[in-house]
């Protein structure tokens, strides 16, 4: 009995964070001011709920880093979309922006375990971490320039996370090797 082929689940969960990540760095980084709020759907549903899903599908495909990464960012955009509709109440500055750097120092330990993956990858985690500790600390101290570095951090940061997963959909549909190139460590 063979087993039947499944699908990959990096690409989705990769797709709901950039796209979700690239709308809500628009407004972070003040390209646009007006009109917030239609991140929120993206969260709760496409950076959220997709992820959850695809970390789900990373755990029972055997992937601890694919399972750690998808379910604890979807579980971010799910708790981003219930503090953004003050379902959470008495939520500060400081305590928004001890969360966004208490997810960067977890980002900088994921980018760690990406050193011997491909270049995708190791640039997603690399920019991600940046881009929590910038908004975090921009958040905390009220500095809106700092914020605005973290929102164009974060826009190349989706960029990185949508090139990685898409890649593998194209690559895969034309029957050739992912172009992702080389880690650091990696051989």
């Amino acid at each position: 009995m063979t087993e039947q082929k499944r699908a990959n689940p990096a690409p989705l969960g990769l797709s709901g964070f950039a796209l979700t990540t690239l709308v809500l760095s628009i407004y972070n980084s003040g390209l646009l001011t007006q009109g917030v709020g239609a991140v929120l759907g993206l969260a709760a549903f496409y950076g959220g709920l997709a992820q959850l899903l695809a970390g789900i599908l990373e755990w029972r495909a055997g992937n601890t880093f694919g399972y750690v990464a998808f379910f604890t960012y979807g579980a971010f955009w799910e708790w981003y979309f219930i503090s953004a509709m003050g379902i959470l109440p008495g939520i500060t500055n400081q305590g928004v922006g001890i969360v966004l750097i208490a997810f960067g120092i977890f980002t900088l330990a994921m980018w760690f375990g990406t050193f011997k993956s491909n270049l995708g990858l190791f640039t997603t985690f690399l920019l991600l971490w940046i881009t929590f500790f910038l908004l975090g600390i921009g958040t905390m101290i009220s500095n809106l320039a700092v914020v605005h570095a973290g929102g164009y951090i974060g826009i190349l940061t989706a960029i990185a996370a949508w090139y990685t997963g898409l890649i593998q959909v194209v690559a895969e549909s034309l029957g050739v090797k992912p172009p992702l190139g080389r880690a650091p460590l990696s051989k």
